[in-house]
């Protein structure tokens, strides 16, 4: 007698779907753990182009959301005064782009709250300045100094998370805030989240298994990541061909341990394809198409590096 238990068409074609449902399933989930990053377009790559030519750039380096900047690096806040909201906001919804930052050094992080409004009418989640206080402090110093600086933010947080605004602090050179251990004290004293890390791998040493480190440590605090390398430097005369050494995957950092940290700490914040030409105000290459190409080259050395890093995971 044959008592080996026996399946019905019904109950294979069952068993069937439901084991390929799960593989498909598993196989999305699998999709959407790989690790990718948010790209921004930072309008200052085009130095004082006009944001009808600027805006339908975005989606060829598959950006949603561009980063506007003021004189001197550009003139995309001042454009935005001279046509009007309603006509930006015409322009952004033509082009599909959303605003994602406002970037204001010269108002520095304590006059920010003039910009607040214009970043809540238009859903904008962050801004970006340089730290105040004294420089070239170290030790206990540093951390005291630090301190200050956080408690002269605290109403200007408070007004920030009423209009929905983060505060990204760069570590930008000859600033309070310019070195590891700025950055991680500002990261541990920091009051709530509304205060955050712009990271800029330029002003740092230019050691990839130090600024790996770093990342890992500075985690959830990092909600911009400039991918931007020291090279050649920015701040003087020289060839277009090394001031682009900036850019990733031209000059001579690493980045994929920086992405492998990235990856590691799962980072959900925005990444900028990024470098400054000299003089400031001008596009990093004559035109727009060139600038954008330049822009999406180094995106697409980016999405190499992680490539590398999903495979291997």
């Amino acid at each position: 007698m044959n008592t080996k238990p026996t399946m019905n068409r019904r109950t294979f074609q069952k068993l069937a779907a439901g084991f390929v449902g799960t593989a498909w399933t598993s196989s999305l989930l699998a999709a959407a753990s790989k690790f990718q990053l948010n790209y921004m377009l930072p309008s200052c790559m085009y130095g004082y182009s006009k944001l009808e030519e600027i805006l339908p750039e975005a989606k060829k380096i598959g950006a949603t959301h561009i980063d506007i900047w003021p004189k001197v690096h550009g003139d995309q806040r001042e454009q935005i005064e001279a046509m009007g909201e309603d006509r930006f906001a015409s322009l952004l919804e033509a082009n599909n782009v959303k605003l994602g930052c406002i970037t204001q050094y010269k108002l520095g992080p304590f006059g920010l709250q003039s910009e607040m409004p214009l970043a809540k009418r238009f859903g904008c989640p962050l801004m970006i300045a340089g730290g105040a206080g004294p420089k070239d402090v170290k030790g206990p110093e540093l951390k005291k100094a630090v301190a200050t600086f956080i408690e002269k933010m605290k109403p200007h947080l408070e007004v920030a998370e009423e209009h929905g605004v983060t505060i990204a602090i760069e570590n930008h050179a000859n600033n309070l805030i310019d070195s590891p251990d700025s950055l991680r004290w500002l990261l541990e004293l920091r009051p709530s989240k509304s205060l955050a890390i712009a990271y800029a791998p330029y002003h740092l040493p230019q050691d990839e298994k130090q600024q790996a480190g770093l990342i890992g440590e500075l985690a959830e605090g990092i909600q911009m990541f400039y991918a931007w390398q020291h090279g050649a430097g920015s701040h003087k005369p020289m060839p277009v061909e090394q001031q682009l050494l900036q850019m990733p995957g031209r000059g001579p950092l690493d980045f994929q341990p920086l992405l492998a940290a990235l990856a590691d700490v799962k980072y959900q914040g925005w990444t900028e394809v990024f470098m400054h030409p000299f003089p400031r105000g001008i596009p990093i290459l004559p035109t727009v198409a060139e600038t954008t190409a330049e822009i999406v080259r180094g995106r697409d050395y980016l999405n190499q590096c992680i490539s590398s890093l999903n495979e291997g995971s």
